[in-house]
């Protein structure tokens, strides 16, 4: 029978960080958290929880010798998204109060606690936070996410080979999913689960009129082909910044902010992908999204 163990002290207190697991171990970096210093250039930090004695640590900063090696650490962070490709943790994207959001691609080193920033080519991603990132094979999807640059939701589909360490620009077919970001994307098999996010109402702009997605959309990376799933009587309510697993080839989604409903949700669903999939033919943009009326707006640059 599952059950939760609850208040393990010395964690980081934190939103929007990015984690993986290593073994027994779990590698948090960054985040947000109120009152901390986000302004200035400060090296990312990285939390390791040890799930066998429930423990946490710190690990130390990294001595840098010179502005060009301190370059290879990436600086504090949050609205990142964190990879694990066998011994070797990918960070990308993310933003702080300075800097703003970025598109350096990290890499740390699990076994020596080393970053360095390895050399890319091709159609890099634009610089976003609120994006999501999967691994299949040896491929990297990025989707989605808020762009910096263009001062919108994004939802292209980016990926990296990292065999090659070359970006590229993903054509898809079928109805995309909406522009979003906070959402969740996991992979089941050779298929993306997209859940959940935050859009606005009126297009890819945000104009604080937020909707908050309730469905699933699916991409089929051998067919680059974007499915809808059936609607179901049961669903979550629409909700970002929630997190998302596979076990046994099921979806998990845990948790998550509704701004609209002011609501914070610690309810756990599952979601079995082993039913009929549809393809979308049309060329409508995807309108599964939950409209709450009457609920507060949230800000777009704030971390919650």
């Amino acid at each position: 029978m599952a059950r939760w163990t609850v208040h393990l002290e010395g964690g980081p207190r934190r939103v929007n960080h990015a984690a993986v697991a290593v073994g027994h171990k779990v590698y948090s970096f960054g985040g947000y958290c109120s009152g901390e210093d986000y302004e200035t250039l400060r090296q990312i930090d990285v939390h390791v929880f040890n799930a066998v004695s429930l423990s946490w640590m710190k690990l130390p900063p990294v001595r840098t010798a010179g502005r060009e090696h301190a370059r290879e650490v990436p600086y504090m962070r949050y609205g990142h998204t964190a990879v694990l490709m066998d011994d070797t943790v990918y960070i990308w994207g993310g933003r702080n109060d300075t800097e703003g959001a970025c598109n350096v691609l990290y890499a740390f080193d699990i076994n020596s606690h080393r970053w360095f920033t390895p050399a890319v080519s091709g159609t890099v991603p634009g610089a976003r936070d609120g994006h999501s990132a999967c691994i299949l094979g040896k491929t990297m999807y990025i989707f989605g996410g808020y762009e910096q640059l263009a001062d919108c939701f994004s939802n292209d589909i980016h990926k990296l080979d990292t065999t090659t360490m070359t970006w590229s620009l993903v054509n898809s077919r079928g109805t995309p999913a909406r522009w979003r970001d906070f959402h969740s994307a996991t992979i089941i098999g050779t298929k993306m689960y997209v859940f959940g996010g935050r859009a606005d109402r009126f297009g890819p702009f945000h104009s604080n009129n937020e909707i908050y997605c309730n469905k699933i959309k699916v991409f089929d990376t051998q067919t680059n082909c974007w499915l809808d799933i059936p609607s179901t009587q049961l669903l979550p309510e629409g909700r970002r910044s929630h997190s998302a697993f596979a076990f046994n080839g099921e979806l998990y989604i845990f948790g998550g902010y509704n701004a609209r409903l002011d609501r914070h949700y610690n309810d756990l669903w599952k979601f079995n992908p082993e039913q009929e999939i549809q393809i979308q033919t049309d060329d409508r943009d995807d309108r599964d999204f939950l409209l709450e009326e009457g609920g507060p707006q949230g800000q777009r640059a704030l971390p919650s």
